[in-house]
């Protein structure tokens, strides 16, 4: 008996020690976290929440330096400084990432979700976690999906309520073949122009509109220079929130539990406020004068059978087994 309480003894400090292992896991360090985004964004507000989340969980021993308004240089820049380790953390846009892996230009396509709530279903779940795992071999590890949101269409010329209005327009694009063949799929002209140049170009008339989510457009007082805001939800565009994979090789598994749980929490803040500022900018929109108008289900119907076209084009390029199994978790979501 007494040797079985010596057993005992022994095996209690021994799992004590390990307790007192477990919670000195966490090392101190400090990360870099990136984004193009401007203080009192959205998602800057979420690397805000990020930021408080990682100092509270790692007891303050890890700490996470922002810096937003692309002051560390372009998106390009930055997914190249995190695949070589100078760099920790970026969130950016999802899409943009395709250069990476092509699979990801698989969440710029057009009218692919009708509700955030769709969007949230597929980014967090099967669909999402194989997408980011995509960008593992080229350095670089995905942790969460943020939101930009939904995209709108605005222009000088004339109120949109019908798909058929819009051929003729000459529409700024975001670079990128997609967006020029999903604008070009509509009978309008697409233009594609560096953002710091959009607001000029509305204002001498050398294009008449442009597309952005509310946030953007109200943030850049469009209405300034635009006539008429059209509620398309025509595009989704997900953060992706990623981390250097050479750095977090180096982290223990309490490390990056810690981090990882902490960009989904982050998440949840994230979206919240984004689709809160949503509303907020409308109704700021609406008080500066801009018409809004939205699209019948009938005319959303025909701007997805418009864009049939412009999926099949650029689902070969993605991968037809990437784009298939999007669709077909869709299809669960709608039955």
């Amino acid at each position: 008996m007494k040797r079985l309480w010596i057993k005992t003894v022994v095996a209690a400090v021994a799992l004590g020690a390990l307790g007192m292992a477990s919670a000195q896991e966490v090392r101190e360090r400090t990360i870099k976290f990136a984004t193009q985004n401007p203080k009192g964004h959205p998602v800057v507000m979420g690397m805000e929440k990020y930021a408080e989340l990682v100092s509270a969980k790692s007891g303050g021993k890890i700490k996470v330096n922002l810096f937003p308004g692309g002051v560390l240089g372009s998106d390009q820049a930055n997914v190249s400084a995190v695949q070589g380790g100078t760099l920790e953390m970026v969130v950016l846009n999802s899409g943009i990432l395709a250069s990476v892996a092509k699979e990801m230009t698989v969440l710029d396509f057009p009218f692919l979700f009708a509700s955030a709530k769709e969007a949230d279903t597929i980014v967090d779940g099967p669909v999402g976690r194989k997408l980011h795992a995509k960008l593992e071999e080229k350095g670089i590890v995905g942790l969460s999906f943020w939101e930009l949101g939904f995209r709108q269409m605005t222009n000088s010329r004339r109120p949109l309520t019908k798909v058929e209005e819009i051929a003729g327009l000459k529409l700024r694009v975001i670079p990128n073949p997609i967006n020029v063949d999903w604008v070009s799929a509509l009978g309008a002209n697409p233009t594609p122009l560096p953002f710091p140049e959009l607001y000029p170009a509305l204002e001498q008339k050398a294009i008449d509109g442009q597309e952005n989510p509310l946030t953007v457009i109200n943030a850049n007082k469009f209405w300034e220079v635009q006539k008429h805001l059209a509620i398309t939800n025509h595009q989704y565009n997900p953060q992706s929130v990623i981390f250097s994979k050479k750095v977090w090789d180096g982290l223990n598994a309490a490390e990056k539990k810690l981090l990882d749980d902490a960009a989904d929490e982050a998440a949840k803040y994230q979206r919240e406020q984004s689709r809160a500022l949503m509303n907020t900018a409308l109704e700021n929109i609406k008080k500066n004068g801009m018409s809004v108008t939205e699209f019948s289900p009938a005319e959303v119907a025909k701007f997805r059978e418009k864009m049939k076209p412009v999926i099949a084009k650029h689902a070969v390029t993605v991968g037809e087994a990437t784009v298939n199994e999007l669709m077909a978790e869709l299809a669960k979501l709608r039955k």
